[in-house]
Order: C-alpha cells, then structure tokens, then sequence
C-alpha cells in the first residue's frame, strides 16, 4: 500500500475549453477521476491553485515549496505527485529539489493535451507519476512524462506539443515506466539539500537577457536600474558575448548584482573558452558559469541564492553551490581516478 498526496497547480492537464482557447480551471478531484490509480495506492488531494504555469509567480512557488514540506512531515506520506502546467513545470521542479532532502519522491507531471481529450495524456501521466512516487527512494524531486522519468536538474521542456515534452538535453534520463512498474536506470548526482528559504516582504527581482547579433548592453543596465538582484545572461555558442557586455556585467557585479552566465544552445556546458567578449571574460567580470543548466533553472539557482543570503559573497557561494559545483568537481576526479 502507498499514500500519495497530489498537489494540484493547475496546467493543460486541468484545462478546459473558455471559449477562445483552453485554461486552468478543473480541481484536482477532476484531474484525478480521469487516470487509473495503481493499485494499492491511496491518493489524497491538496489544490493549492489553478492557473496556466506560465502565470506563475515566485511567490506561488515559494507556497509550492512549503507545501512539499509541510506533506512531507506526516511520516505516513509515501510520496507527493505535482500536477503541474507544462510551460514552467521545469523551474518549480528544480526549486523544490535545491531544498528536497527527503528520500520520498516529489514527482511532478502534467500534460500536453487538455483535460476533456478524448486522447489525453494527462491520465496516463498520473499513474506513472503515482507509481513513481510509490516505488522509488531517494531520488530527487522527479519529472515523469510520457513513459519516462527525469531528474528535475537539467531537465527542460524540449517540445511545444509533442506528448514526449521533456528531457535533459545534456544528459541521459533517469529511469522508465512500463509493465506496472519503474525501472531505475541510474541516481542523479545532487548538491545538498538548501534550507527553506525565507518570505521577505518584497521578493528578489531577477531578470534574463539574452545575448544575440548587434545585441548591446541596454536590456542589461536597465535591468540593473529596475532593481534587479539578479540576472541571468543568455549567452551564445560556449558562454560568449560582446566587450560591451562584459563591461555591462562588471558594472552590474560591482553594485552587488548576482549575474548567472548561461547559453541559448541546447546542450553542452558553458565553458571558458574565448575572449575578446567570451566567457573568459565574462567570468572574469563577475559572472558564474551555470554548467548545463539553461535559463529557467539558471534562473531558480540565482533566485534561491538571493532569498538564502544578503551578502554578495554568500549569495555566490550559495549559488555554486545550487549548481551543484562541488558535486561535478567530485564526479570529475572519480572519472579521472576511473581512468588512471
């Protein structure tokens, strides 16, 4: 027997037709009579909201966060499922695995076809995320999709409309669901876990900008004037912009402002390779490589280091650490140790 609480957000798997188009309007009662439960698990529901994902705030993930935790205290609990929307299902996920130190899984899932379809695959996505809530340990905060499950670090929606929405571009997935049951394919590598972050009255703005052809420093600086605490630059090729937008960043880093270095490219690392505007430089201004994170998780990591610390040097430290920086440094040498 499994206890499984999902927490219902809202998202394509709880919409309907309103006339012009479809949105977030069913509860989690209604999510739930449409999928077959595994048997012997007992579900039990907790609609917290029900809106599209893309309207989702800090402040509506930061109540997702804390309700994980407040679940997870009831030691009977075996496990959360997230119904969640599509659009910024990768973003809550990777939060609430920056502060998931728990061995039952937080599993989120949803769907690309709407509430009503007669050919949904919202029903099937909630058994499989129900019995991967059920059968596995210490894996994470989770994202299962379309017969597969994903670590929620580095996992990002890699289709608009296809039902095999998601995956890690840089890496391999963690496991599959099939035949009734969860295949565990390997154990996602993860920093330990944050404490819960403070609420502060006004919440950290962080903003993104992304670098492309005859881009220049004007979206950066007014992000800085706004008030920004953090930014997350959307870099080209390796990590690679302009000398104008290096000069931007050290001006921004120099005032105290977090800048998270990322890359509009799929997949592969940002990587220190070039200058005259490169990532050379732009690390060398202040900014922090983000590995194979890509903007919206990049953004998470900047935002949970900003609530974590007021100091600037405590806010990077905090931030490396999200990206998981000691865990791929330990990862390397074991490789390197491996192949010596």
């Amino acid at each position: 027997m499994g206890r499984v609480v999902v927490i219902s957000t809202g998202g394509t798997i709880a919409s309907r037709w309103q006339g012009s188009g479809f949105a977030a309007d069913a509860h989690g009662q209604e999510v739930m009579a449409t999928a077959a439960i595994p048997a012997g698990v007992t579900v039990e529901i907790v609609d917290l909201f029900s809106v599209n994902s893309p309207r989702l705030t800090t402040s509506h993930q930061l109540t997702l966060l804390r309700t994980v935790h407040q679940v997870l205290a009831d030691p009977g609990v075996d496990g959360i499922v997230v119904t969640h929307g599509t659009d910024t299902l990768e973003e809550s996920a990777f939060l609430v695995d920056l502060h998931h130190d728990d061995p039952r899984p937080v599993v989120f899932t949803g769907a690309q076809l709407p509430l009503d379809a007669a050919d949904g695959d919202g029903p099937g996505n909630l058994h499989d995320a129900l019995l991967t809530a059920t059968t596995t340990r210490d894996l994470g905060a989770l994202i299962v999709f379309d017969g597969k499950v994903h670590s929620a670090r580095g996992t990002v929606k890699t289709q608009t409309l296809a039902a095999d929405a998601f995956a890690d571009p840089s890496g391999s997935r963690i496991g599959n669901v099939g035949f009734g049951r969860v295949s565990v394919l390997r154990h996602p590598q993860r920093p330990a876990a944050l404490a819960l972050p403070g609420v502060p009255d006004t919440l950290p703005r962080v903003d993104m900008v992304m670098h492309h052809c005859d881009a220049d420093p004007l979206l950066l600086d007014a992000a800085v004037r706004a008030g920004a605490q953090g930014i997350v630059l959307v870099a080209t090729g390796a990590g690679n912009a302009t000398p104008e937008i290096v000069d931007a960043v050290a001006s921004a880093t120099s005032r105290g402002v977090l800048v998270a270095l990322t890359t509009r490219v799929q997949a592969g690392p940002v990587t220190e390779i070039y200058t005259h505007g490169g990532a050379v430089d732009l690390v060398a201004a202040g900014a922090v490589p983000t590995g194979t994170l890509r903007a919206g998780q990049a953004r998470i990591a900047v935002l949970t280091a900003l609530l974590a610390a007021t100091d600037p040097r405590e806010r990077e430290r905090v931030l490396r650490h999200a990206l998981g920086e000691a865990v791929s440094s330990a990862a390397h040498a074991s490789a390197a140790l491996v192949q010596a």
